[in-house]
């Protein structure tokens, strides 16, 4: 088993380089050198559920095609809702969260990366937004008071850690009584291949880190999550496979969406 902290530095060094560099060993986008033309990063956003009036509405370099679904689309946000974003890279769902929940409403978006953060918040000032805020840390310890989110969202970020059930414990922990949470995530529905779990390029590609869907349920359970929802998203397979096309890792991966409630 690799160590979690050379896991989780691996991450942070390869997602750092996207925000300040354009390149990558591997993400979680079509093209994982993470460079491509604006039309590229457009076409991968809408395969993967993303309006084209989304790709207009938020300031320029938010949007890196990262990500494996729209946690958007699924989280019926209402305004003055209060909304945290866990793995929130440049910013991009944050400032779609902010359309939703409007002046009255918070959005809180949550990264390790300190070149990712410094990035969303560059995208926040240049643009003016206000309800929008930026912190530094990571989603097993999150830098929120207990009780104050209504909603978490987050896109094709929990796969990377590799403790996910202290995610998933903290995730409770800020919620609200009632609070929701909507995903977007990559699980497993095969045990991986050894050469798979252990390759590193994977495990930034969103691959190998995957948990076992049930496994995530149990999890989700453990933590005090009610109303768990796991759906796999039709496309799922060939969102993954365009990441990865000569490894056949749809085999054993795809796209889900995941969603539950704390009890009130």
């Amino acid at each position: 088993m690799r160590d979690k902290d050379r896991i989780r530095k691996h991450v942070r060094r390869n997602y750092g380089n996207i925000a300040s560099k354009g390149s990558v060993e591997g993400c979680c986008s079509g093209g994982c050198s993470c460079n491509g033309e604006l039309t590229d990063i457009r076409q991968t956003s809408v395969k993967i559920g993303y309006a084209e009036e989304d790709l207009v509405n938020v300031p320029a370099g938010s949007n890196m095609g990262l990500g494996c679904g729209n946690p958007i689309a699924i989280a019926n946000l209402k305004e003055g809702e209060i909304v945290l974003d866990l793995g929130c890279g440049g910013g991009f769902d944050c400032f779609l969260a902010n359309k939703k929940v409007g002046e009255t409403g918070l959005v809180i978006g949550v990264d390790m990366t300190f070149d990712m953060i410094s990035l969303a918040r560059k995208n926040a000032e240049e643009d003016g937004y206000t309800n929008v805020e930026f912190r530094l840390g990571e989603i097993e310890h999150l830098p929120v008071a207990d009780e104050s989110i209504d909603v978490i969202i987050s896109n094709c970020v929990i796969n990377l850690s590799p403790e996910k059930e202290k995610v998933f414990q903290d995730a409770y922990r800020v919620l609200k009584p009632g609070g929701r949470l909507s995903i977007s995530d990559v699980v497993a529905t095969a045990e991986l291949p050894e050469d798979i779990k252990m390759d590193l390029s994977l495990m930034t590609g969103c691959i190998a880190g995957a948990e076992y869907v049930e496994d995530i349920r149990k999890i989700m359970e453990e933590a005090g999550f009610n109303n768990i929802k796991l759906t796999p998203k039709d496309n799922g397979k060939e969102i993954v496979k365009s990441w990865v096309p000569d490894r056949n890792v749809e085999d054993y991966v795809t796209s889900y969406i995941i969603e539950a409630s704390k009890q009130k």
